[in-house]
């Protein structure tokens, strides 16, 4: 404004132009001076921390870390597999496990120090450890596959897949072989991509933004300024935590049948209601919805929207015409089965065709490192525009140099890798016998490409394609295998081991990216890695387990835990086997359609730029509520309409604590999945059943009971 004022008053001839002039430059250098100042706070992390000593490796990694770790995991393991569990949604977690880390250990330090007892002071390369393995932990929730292809092995599965018999055709969950599944496929990818560290962080500067915000986070923790808004978000954490755990408590006591309680409650009439058009009160997804961006809430209305309110109703009139009339509603072959290959065409769709643009940029890029390693530096698809300093920064320096002393050996990654793929073959076939040694060595061999390609492209995009590669395995092993040799279970167990190394290697270096950043030793990230991807081989399975007993619908359509990812995968490992033969009429021709709708509508988006893009819908996204219906994408639309009034109201305080609201929602109503499980394990049934009924049925109803 002063500018603008001295630009006016000039020329008016107010002002003597020599005087302007000195004026003007005075003004400029003030506020290059301000911008310089800015930019040095910014670009300074590390002179904020210059005065404290990093500790060593071994110091970072101590007990009370991985005590908080453990007991977050228990609670972030239940919250992932309700999750998986209901619509295999998963937001990402890390601002709630790095907030809570950093509330329970500095409540711990806190008291000690008062006690006098306090001997190693909280540091965030100790929250770093921590945040981790509590990822890595809770983690194996998603990668072990509870929700999709180790679940959908089961009978429950296979029988509503029409798919039932034969001992080979289905494997019921147990803990013991689950347990040792996991360990013997859980650690490969860890080992795999360990060498490369210092080429994907340090010489390629991989963004990882995932990891690059998860340490920012961490860093501003640990500030005067930020451990006082870190408070202040805990506070908030904890208040919508208590509300969403008691207004779970409080539901409970009306869900005694089928289709009681708030979940049944008809909010856009009973018509809406039995096409999944209903808010369900779930203080979980609307939690989700406040995490999720506005444009995946909406892509999964539209894909609700589309399904459920035109196609299924439109194909329900041709009953006994393109699918038998006397079918149950469960079997897929018929209208179920438009509702689940219609669904897994579209994931495919849109999956191959991110696998391939992201491969394509992973190749560029890595091509464009190899070829001009002397020049700038940068990918080719990152930004350029931002200003970056001609010599390297005091950060990178320092980052550098902490990142690179303490080295793990590559020939302890390569032989590490080799002697767990050993025992993994030499295990597997013993708890899979469709699942032959000789397909195992196959995986072993193309995995360390597939683990670097998806650590490369999420390093670059952010977006892991873990379940891509996962579809691959079962479809290329599943053929291989062939139906007479049990293939729909060799191509699922196949999908895990592939799954498990993919996923555990994009996020190791998502979490060396946080160490370099937070100067947390590779090692103890490596170490802390570990650790928690072991109690997550007994975390995940346990829980699972509770589940498993505590409802025994578990996994049966309309159910409260439907687990629709894995009847999905079930039926991908079904037709990868089988081929198209047993789908209902039309139905492949309506899959080839959204298959191609798929790939068309992300070219569209990739073409018309990121601002137009925002409002076009992601397929896959859509494709979810496929199965599922639109109610879980009401609560999550009503989560992002939360979030948007209060950006209006004020975008500030909304930045800083919707993250924390959103996860107290998702937290607490995840935690009551243990109590409630508890209670039905005990036999402890709810005592009232709120059903809502039409007048007419209200009023045979009450003929029948003679009111």
């Amino acid at each position: 404004m002063d500018h603008k004022r001295d630009e006016e008053n000039g020329l008016d001839g107010n002002y003597n132009s020599e005087v302007e002039t000195e004026h003007m430059k005075k003004k400029k250098e003030n506020q290059e001076e301000k911008e310089e100042e800015e930019e040095e706070e910014e670009m300074s992390v590390e002179r904020i921390f210059e005065g404290k000593e990093v500790p060593s490796w071994r110091e970072q990694l101590t007990v009370r870390a991985f005590v908080v770790s453990f007991v977050l995991s228990v609670l972030f393991t239940f919250i992932m597999m309700k999750l998986n569990l209901t619509t295999g949604i998963i937001p990402s977690l890390n601002v709630s496990a790095g907030l809570l880390g950093f509330f329970f250990v500095s409540v711990w330090t806190k008291f000690l120090d008062k006690s006098g007892l306090l001997k190693q002071p909280f540091t965030r390369q100790e929250n770093t450890v921590i945040q981790t393995c509590v990822v890595a932990s809770s983690g194996i929730a998603f990668s072990g596959g509870f929700g999709s292809y180790l679940f959908g092995m089961s009978q429950v599965i296979a029988k509503q897949s029409g798919n039932a018999g034969g001992n080979k055709e289905y494997k019921n969950p147990a803990v013991a072989w689950m347990i040792g599944f996991l360990f013997v496929v859980s650690f490969l990818g860890l080992f795999s991509v360990v060498p490369l560290r210092k080429i994907m962080i340090v010489d390629f500067k991989l963004t990882y933004p995932s990891g690059t915000a998860t340490a920012h986070l961490i860093n501003s923790f640990h500030t005067p300024r930020g451990a006082k808004l870190a408070k202040k978000q805990v506070r908030v954490l904890g208040k919508y935590f208590s509300f969403s755990f008691l207004w779970g408590f409080f539901q409970w006591f009306f869900a005694a049948g089928d289709d009681c309680g708030f979940v049944g409650f008809p909010t856009f009439g009973l018509k809406a209601y039995k096409y999944k058009f209903f808010f369900d009160f779930s203080g979980t997804y609307v939690g989700v919805g406040m995490i999720c961006p506005y444009i995946v809430n909406i892509s999964l209305l539209v894909g609700g929207i589309l399904s459920w309110g035109l196609m299924w109703p439109l194909i329900e009139t041709r009953k006994g015409d393109w699918y038998p009339a006397d079918l149950p509603s469960s079997n897929i072959r018929g209208l179920q089965g438009y509702k689940i290959f219609i669904a897994i065409a579209t994931i495919l769709g849109d999956g191959l065709y991110n696998f391939f643009k992201v491969l394509g940029l992973t190749l560029l890029a890595l091509f464009y490192q190899l070829q001009y390693k002397n020049m700038s530096g940068v990918p080719p698809i990152e930004d350029r525009s931002s200003p970056r300093s001609s010599s390297t920064s005091y950060n990178d320096t320092r980052r550098t140099h902490v990142f690179l002393k303490d080295q793990i050996p590559t020939s302890f990654a390569i032989g590490g890798y080799i002697a767990i793929a050993a025992i993994s073959m030499a295990t597997l076939p013993h708890i899979f016998p469709q699942l032959k040694w000789y397909y195992i060595l196959v995986i072993y061999l193309v995995a360390p490409t597939m683990a670097f390609c998806n650590a490369y492209g999420c390093g670059l995009t952010d977006w892991s394609l873990v379940s891509t590669y996962g579809k691959l395995a079962i479809f290329s092993i599943g053929a291989w295998a062939g139906a007479a040799h049990g293939g729909v279970i060799a191509g699922l167990a196949a999908c895990g081991v592939m799954m498990n190394i993919v996923s555990t290697a994009s996020d190791l270096m998502q979490d060396f990216k946080t160490g370099y950043l937070t100067l947390a030793s590779p090692r103890s990230m490596f170490v802390s890695q570990f650790i928690g991807t072991a109690m997550g081989c007994v975390i995940s399975p346990c829980v699972f387990w509770v589940f498993y007993k505590a409802f025994p619908d578990l996994g049966q359509s309309g159910s409260e835990y439907p687990a629709p990812s894995a009847l999905v995968f079930h039926n991908m490992a079904v037709l990868g086997v089988e081929g198209i033969s047993n789908l209902p009429k039309n139905c492949f021709t309506l899959c080839c359609v959204f298959f191609g709708a798929a790939i068309l509508v992300n070219l569209v988006r990739d073409t018309v730029g990121r601002k137009r893009a925002q409002f076009i819908p992601i397929p896959m996204a859509m494709a979810i509520p496929f199965y599922l219906g639109p109610y879980f994408a009401i609560d999550m639309c009503v989560g992002s309409l939360i979030l948007f009034i209060w950006q209006r109201i004020n975008k500030a305080k909304a930045e800083a604590f919707g993250p924390a609201v959103a996860s107290g929602l998702i937290c607490g109503e995840g935690i009551w999945t243990l109590p409630s499980s508890i209670l039905a394990l005990a036999g402890i049934k709810q005592p009232i059943c709120m059903k809502f009924l039409s007048r007419a049925t209200n009023a045979r109803v009450d003929k029948f009971l003679g009111t």
